[in-house]
C-alpha cells in the first residue's frame, strides 16, 4: 500500500512510526512532515490546510489510504475533499469532527442523550456571559467554543478572573474566531484520563487508557499547553470504570452521533474526569491525542493498516484490538519559554542513541532538518518515550532517555507520572 499521513507533529511520527511496521506498507508519505518523520518517510512540502494541492499529489501518487493528524483539516472538512475525488481517507467528515470544532455542540449532544458531562450553559454575546456570572459559585471554567491549539480553557477562581476571562476569549479574541461563542461549565473535580477510541460509524472499540500533563510547570502550574507528557495506561483507570463507560459514554455518543445524521469514522479520542459522582465527560476530539498517541501506539500489538481499513469499511467489529501488557511515559522535551515566546533553529544533538532500541522512542514533533543538522522547531520539540513493564520502569526509563539528547534552553517537567511513585 502507498499510505500518505498528513500532519507535522509528535503524533504524526508516532502514527508513521507504527504504519511503518505493517507489512502490508510498500511507500510511506508525510505532508508536511518533520525531520524524524523524514527517517522513515518521504516528506513533501505541502501545507495541511492546502485541500487542493494535498488531494493532487494522492491522485497523482496513486495514494491508497491517507491519515489525518491535527484538528483543524478536519473540521474544515479534508475528509470530504478526499471522498469527493474517490480517495480512501481516515477521519471523521466535516459534519462529524463538529464535535471536536464545536464545544457547544458536543455539550448539547451529552444533554440530548444523556451522557454524563459538566453541567454549563452557553453564550453569544459577552453580556450574557456576563449576567450570568454573578449568580455563579467558583470555581468554574470558561471554553472558547471553537479549536484554540488545546489552550481555549480558563479555569476561574474568582468572579473577577472569570470577569477577565469573557474579555479575553469574547472581546479580545484571544484564540481568534474559537471565542465567538463561550461555554460556561460546573468545575469538576478528579483525575483526568483520555481515552482514543477506534471508531467506524456504528462499532466503537476503545484502545488503553493514557493520562495527559497539560500545564507548562511541575506541580500542574502554570499555562496550559499542548501536553507536556503523558503516561499509559492511568492507574485511576479501573476495569470497572471502563465497563462503566463502554455503557453509558463510548457507545451512546457513537449512536448519537449517528442518529443525528453524523456517523463518525475515525478515531473518537474521549477527555474524562472521574468525579466522586462517577466518570463524566470533560471533552471530544475528532482524532489522536497528542501527546497520548505516543504512549498508546506504540503498545498496540495490531497491524494498525488493517485497523484504519475497518474503521473506513464499517467492519470494525471483525477487529479484535490487541494491545502489549505493559506501560509507556512520554516526557516532552520542550523549547524554554513555551506555550509563550521560545526561540527556533537550536541544534539538537544525541538522537542517535535511539536507533535500534525497542523500548525507547524520540518522536520529533518541533523539529526540521537543515544541512546536516536536525534543529528545533516548534515549542515541543521532541517527545522522549519508553517501554516499561510497569509505570514505575516506564517512567524511570523515559527520564533516563531524557539526557541522551541536548539542545539550548531544553525545558521538561520533572513530575510526569509522578502518580506512580504513590502506587504500592
Amino acid at each position: 500500500m502507498k499510505v500518505l499521513i498528513v500532519g507535522s507533529g509528535g503524533r504524526e511520527h508516532a502514527i508513521a512510526h507504527k504504519i511503518y511496521q505493517s507489512p502490508r506498507l510498500d511507500k510511506l508519505y508525510c505532508a508536511p512532515g518533520n525531520a524524524g518523520i523524514a527517517e522513515i518517510a518521504e516528506c513533501v512540502d505541502i501545507p495541511v490546510d492546502d485541500f487542493d494541492a494535498l488531494v493532487g499529489f494522492a491522485l497523482e501518487k496513486k495514494i491508497d489510504l491517507t491519515v489525518i493528524g491535527p484538528d483543524d483539516p478536519l473540521v474544515s472538512g479534508i475528509v470530504d475533499a478526499f471522498e469527493a475525488k474517490g480517495l480512501r481517507v481516515f477521519g471523521p467528515r466535516k459534519n462529524a469532527a463538529i464535535i471536536e470544532g464545536s464545544k457547544a455542540f458536543s455539550k448539547n449532544l451529552m444533554k440530548k442523550y444523556n451522557i454524563p458531562t459538566a453541567k454549563y450553559e452557553v453564550f453569544e454575546h459577552p453580556s450574557q456571559a456576563i449576567a450570568y456570572l454573578k449568580n455563579c459559585s467558583y470555581p468554574l471554567v470558561l471554553k472558547a467554543d471553537g479549536l484554540a491549539l488545546g489552550k481555549g480553557v480558563l479555569i476561574c477562581n474568582s468572579h473577577q478572573e472569570a470577569l477577565e476571562g469573557v474579555k479575553a476569549i469574547m472581546e479580545d479574541k484571544q484564540f481568534g474566531s474559537a471565542g465567538d461563542k463561550l461555554v460556561i461549565e460546573q468545575f469538576l473535580t478528579g483525575p483526568e484520563v483520555s481515552v482514543l477510541c477506534f471508531c467506524d460509524g456504528t462499532t466503537i472499540k476503545p484502545m488503553v487508557s493514557a493520562q495527559d500533563h497539560k500545564r507548562a510547570k511541575d506541580g500542574d502550574q502554570g499555562l496550559n499547553t499542548g501536553g507536556m507528557g503523558t503516561i499509559s495506561p492511568s492507574p485511576y483507570y479501573t476495569k470497572d470504570i471502563d465497563e462503566y463507560c463502554r455503557r453509558h459514554i463510548y457507545k451512546p455518543v457513537i449512536a448519537a452521533m449517528k442518529k443525528e445524521g453524523r456517523e463518525f469514522k475515525g478515531v473518537l479520542f474521549v477527555g474524562l474526569i472521574l468525579t466522586q459522582d462517577g466518570p463524566k465527560v470533560l471533552e471530544f476530539n475528532a482524532r489522536f491525542g497528542d501527546p497520548e498517541t505516543q504512549v498508546v501506539l506504540p503498545r498496540l500489538k495490531n497491524d494498525i493498516l488493517d485497523v484504519f481499513e475497518a474503521c473506513i469499511d464499517g467492519s470494525l467489529d471483525r477487529i479484535e484490538l490487541e494491545f502489549e501488557d505493559n506501560a509507556a511515559v512520554c516526557v516532552i522535551l520542550a523549547s524554554f519559554g513555551y506555550p509563550e515566546k521560545y526561540v527556533k533553529g537550536l541544534p539538537i544533538e544525541g538522537l542517535e542513541r535511539f536507533k535500534d532500541k525497542t523500548d525507547y522512542f524520540a518522536f520529533h514533533a518541533g523539529t526540521k532538518r537543515t544541512g546536516d543538522s536536525i534543529v528545533t522547531n516548534g515549542g515541543r520539540v521532541l517527545g522522549i518515550t519508553a517501554k516499561g513493564k510497569d509505570l514505575k520502569e516506564a517512567r524511570q526509563k523515559a527520564y533516563e532517555a531524557t539526557a541522551w539528547v541536548d539542545f539550548a534552553n531544553k525545558y521538561m517537567r520533572t513530575d510526569i507520572g509522578k502518580v506512580v511513585e504513590l502506587l504500592p
